[in-house]
C-alpha cells in the first residue's frame, strides 16, 4: 500500500468515527466514546492536511489547463498561481510524512521531573534551583500544573535534589528531550577573584506511570515511615508522616515527606516509584532498539552532556543539535519553546531518514 493509499484508508476511518461519535449508543457508553474521540482527535490533523493536499492537486491541474489558453494575461496569472501551489504541495508532502510517523504513546502523559545537583558543590545546587525555576516558568506559559513531590534544599540555596509532578496537555512531548546532564559556566557569588566555575546537574524527565502501565505486587514493596525533617512547621518531628518505599526486585527507593499526611506522602511516593520503573523499562527498550540499528534517536541517555549554559557570554548551546542562542536571561526565565521545538524537529527528521532507509 502506497503512502497516499494508506492515508485514504485513514480518511475513510475518520469518516466512520465521525458517524460513530454521533451514535446515541456510543454517546451512552462513555468509555467507548472517550476511546473513539481519542482516535478521532489523533487522525484529525493528518486528514485535514490530506484534504488540503487533494485540493491543491486539483487546483494544480486546473491551472495547467489554463496555461493552454490563448489569452497571455490569463496564462501569466495561471503560471504565478501554479508556482505558489507547487510550493505548498511540497510543504504538505513534508507535513504529511511527519504526521505519518509512529506517535510516542507517552506524548500526552504528565511528567515526573527530577533534577539533581552533580559536580560543583553549592554552585551545582544553586543551578539545580535555577533549572527548576526555568521549567516551572515554562510550565506556567503552557498552563501546566507543577506539584513538588520531594525536595532536598541546599544550605546556601537551590536544591540537592527536587522531584516534581508536571501535569497538563502534551507535557512529555515537550519535555522528553530535556533528560541528560546540564552544564553551567559562571562566576559564583562566593568567588572573590572572579574565576569562572563549571558545574553540572542531571535532569530526568519520566512519563507518569498509570495503573495500566505498571502492575506492582504489594509483596515486592518495603514501606518505612519516619518523622519528617527540615522546614515544615509544627508537624515536623512530631508524627511519622514521612514515607520511604523500596521496590525490592529493582532496588528502587523513593521517599516523600512534603505532606503532613502519611497517606498523601505514600501516594506521591508511589507515583514516583511507578514512573521510575516505567522509565527503566523504556530505557531498556531504547537500548535494545539501538543495538538493532546504527543510531539511537531521542533516547534521553542520562549520562549524555546535552547542554551548556555560559553566563559570561549569555549563551546556551545544545550539543546534540548544534543549537546556540545568545539570550540566556530569557531562557533561564522559562523561554525554552524554541529549544523544545528545534529538538522535536531534529528527531523527527532523523526518524524520517531512518524510515526512508528501511530501518
Amino acid at each position: 500500500m502506497s503512502m497516499f493509499e494508506k492515508i485514504a484508508e485513514l480518511e475513510r476511518r475518520f469518516g466512520e468515527l465521525e458517524s460513530l461519535l454521533s451514535d446515541p449508543e456510543v454517546l451512552a457508553n462513555q468509555t467507548e466514546f472517550r476511546k473513539l474521540s481519542k482516535e478521532h482527535s489523533g487522525l484529525a490533523e493528518l486528514v485535514a492536511a490530506y484534504r488540503e493536499y487533494k485540493k491543491i492537486l486539483s487546483d494544480i491541474d486546473d491551472n495547467r489547463e489554463l496555461l493552454k489558453e490563448p489569452d497571455q494575461e490569463m496564462r501569466e496569472m495561471a503560471q504565478a498561481e501554479l508556482s505558489s501551489l507547487e510550493a505548498r504541495r511540497e510543504e504538505l508532502e513534508g507535513e504529511i510524512k511527519l504526521l505519518l510517523l509512529p506517535k510516542d504513546p507517552n506524548d500526552d502523559k504528565n511528567v515526573v521531573l527530577e533534577i539533581r545537583a552533580g559536580t560543583g558543590g553549592d554552585e551545582s545546587a544553586l543551578f539545580a534551583g535555577d533549572l527548576f525555576r526555568m521549567y516551572s516558568r515554562f510550565a506556567e506559559t503552557n498552563r501546566w500544573r507543577v506539584e513538588v513531590i520531594s525536595a532536598s534544599e541546599s544550605e546556601k540555596g537551590g536544591f540537592k535534589e527536587v522531584i516534581a509532578l508536571v501535569e497538563g496537555t502534551g507535557v512529555f512531548a515537550k519535555l522528553k528531550y530535556e533528560s541528560g546532564t546540564h552544564r553551567v559556566q559562571r562566576v559564583p557569588e562566593t568567588e572573590a577573584q572572579g574565576r569562572i566555575h563549571t558545574s553540572a546537574c542531571t535532569v530526568a524527565v519520566m512519563p507518569e506511570a498509570e495503573d495500566v502501565d505498571i502492575d506492582i505486587n504489594p509483596a515486592d514493596l518495603k514501606i518505612d515511615v519516619y518523622r519528617s525533617s527540615g522546614a515544615g512547621g509544627q508537624h515536623v518531628n512530631t508524627t511519622d508522616s514521612a514515607v520511604r518505599i523500596t521496590h525490592l526486585p529493582t532496588g528502587t527507593v523513593v521517599a516523600c515527606q512534603e505532606e503532613r499526611s502519611q497517606i498523601k506522602n505514600r501516594a506521591k511516593a508511589m507515583k514516583v516509584l511507578k514512573s521510575r520503573i516505567l522509565d527503566n523499562i523504556l530505557m531498556e527498550q531504547n537500548a535494545k532498539l539501538a543495538a538493532d540499528r546504527k543510531s539511537q534517536v531521542g533516547s534521553g541517555d542520562r549520562s549524555e552532556r546535552i547542554r551548556t549554559y555560559n553566563f559570561p557570554q549569555g549563551r546556551m548551546t545544545d550539543h546534540r543539535i548544534g543549537l546556540t542562542l545568545y539570550r540566556l536571561d530569557a531562557i533561564m526565565a522559562g523561554d525554552i519553546a524554541e529549544i523544545a521545538d528545534s529538538l522535536r524537529q531534529h528527531y523527527q527528521m532523523e526518524a524520517l531518514q531512518a524510515q526512508s532507509e528501511g530501518m
